[in-house]
């Protein structure tokens, strides 16, 4: 029996349920997934999928680059054609069209850090003794740092992903953070995280649980009770920087990347940072320590002798 190759927008959907079931992605990757599949369909005008061949992929290549858009966002692009043809392929057995395609180059860049007095001063400012919501916005913020979490992660947080943990050293206050394909990891928070979560949970967060009346169990909750969104997370890291005077752009994400550079700079071992970070693999964390071998290039240049010309 010839298994019938179904429409573009039929393998579409059936992609989408094995990338959401079977690969268990998040929402926003498979929203990401989505765009680009319905950008790509514009493309084709309604040319059914056994006629897509490889001279269809690079011309729908060539079309993006015209649109200017980012090496970076090509690339992405094609890394979900290959994925959809690759499924396609397998389920539907459609020839995959993608076999020999190009990426385009893309420069090497080197995550933003912000120095420790910088993000001192953007947790400072997150404080506004005169408005009692800032509490849970300066934790927001001190979690960012002092987890390495995304912003997705952030707001995925619940109340029972706070553990206590007993060591030889004392107590220690523990993060259960879901990563990117739902794999977990536990991070350890230091003082001032333990500090800034204990402030919100007890002098804000039951005023804003009230105003819901289901159960809520996200530790991070919005003006109405419910959790805090993604676009919410991003607009009060804006304003808190703002608010600070810095004027670098400043994102959740640089958050992120200073923390696992300043892991680095005070010596923390490169695999231990690649567990914290939620790193498949090493090679990832590594752009890290360009970072810190650019820090030590200058030292050197500015204060050896024999560096200077």
């Amino acid at each position: 029996m010839v298994m019938q190759t179904p429409k573009f927008e039929v393998a579409v959907s059936s992609f989408l349920n094995h990338l959401t079931i079977e690969r268990g992605l998040s929402s926003n990757t498979v929203q990401a997934y989505r765009r680009d599949l319905f950008k790509f369909s514009q493309f084709l005008k309604g040319k059914p999928v056994e006629e897509i061949d490889s001279e269809v992929i690079a011309t729908f290549q060539i079309e993006l680059k015209k649109t200017g858009l980012s090496p970076n966002s090509i690339n992405r692009m094609d890394s979900t054609l290959r994925s959809y043809f690759k499924y396609l392929n397998t389920e539907f057995h459609v020839l995959n069209p993608t076999t020999h395609m190009q990426g385009s180059r893309v420069a090497r860049r080197l995550p933003k850090a912000l120095s420790v007095q910088t993000i001192m001063s953007i947790i400072n400012a997150a404080y506004r003794e005169s408005d009692p919501i800032s509490l849970r916005d300066q934790c927001m913020i001190e979690l960012l740092y002092s987890s390495g979490a995304r912003v997705s992660e952030l707001i995925g947080i619940n109340l029972n992903d706070l553990s206590v943990v007993s060591t030889d050293d004392g107590e220690i206050t523990t993060l259960k953070l879901r990563g990117k394909g739902s794999k977990e990891r536990i991070v350890p928070l230091g003082k001032f995280a333990t500090k800034a979560i204990d402030d919100y949970l007890v002098r804000l967060r039951p005023t804003l649980s009230a105003k819901n009346s289901k159960t809520n169990s996200a530790l991070f909750l919005n003006a109405k009770g419910g959790r805090i969104s993604r676009q919410s997370a991003w607009n009060i890291v804006i304003t808190v920087t703002k608010d600070a005077g810095v004027t670098e752009h400043v994102s959740p994400h640089v958050f992120r990347h200073s923390y696992a550079t300043h892991l680095l700079d005070g010596g923390a071992d490169i695999r231990v940072v690649q567990e914290l970070l939620g790193h498949a693999s090493v090679t990832t964390t590594q752009i890290y320590t360009l970072i810190t071998i650019d820090k030590v290039r200058e030292s050197y240049a500015m204060a050896h002798p024999r560096a200077r010309g």
